[in-house]
């Protein structure tokens, strides 16, 4: 990776949970999801990772409206990663369009070796 890259990004992982961003009216979280993953591709340093879970995974797959935005991050050396268990539950696995399949040993290990977690 060029050095470059590495002094952009933190060892933070941010773990997303859901293809909304907050709790209420569901079209408000999706505009406020997508405008978090646009300000996060904007802003400097950015995170080593993004790991996708349960309904999160949509957000990766076929049809997702921030595949660009994630597709961006990740050619700024964001790794991305999507939960199998989550993919294949609903039915989406072969429409992943971004990012890794990860494992849950895989996602505790990202996890538990970050310098910090945030949880969306």
């Amino acid at each position: 990776m060029n050095e470059k890259l590495q002094k952009a990004k933190t060892t933070d992982v941010i773990l997303i949970t859901s293809d909304r961003l907050g709790t209420g009216d569901d079209e408000i979280g999706k505009i406020l999801m997508k405008s978090f993953l646009n300000t996060l591709w904007d802003y400097k340093p950015k995170p080593s990772k993004v790991i996708f879970i349960n309904k999160g995974v949509m957000l990766t797959a076929e049809g997702s409206e921030v595949l660009e935005t994630l597709e961006l991050l990740e050619k700024e050396g964001v790794e991305i990663f999507s939960c199998g268990t989550c993919l294949a539950f609903y039915g989406i696995k072969e429409k992943l369009r971004v990012g890794k399949v990860t494992t849950m040993p895989l996602t505790v290990d990202f996890l538990l070796t970050a310098s910090k977690v945030i949880t969306i």
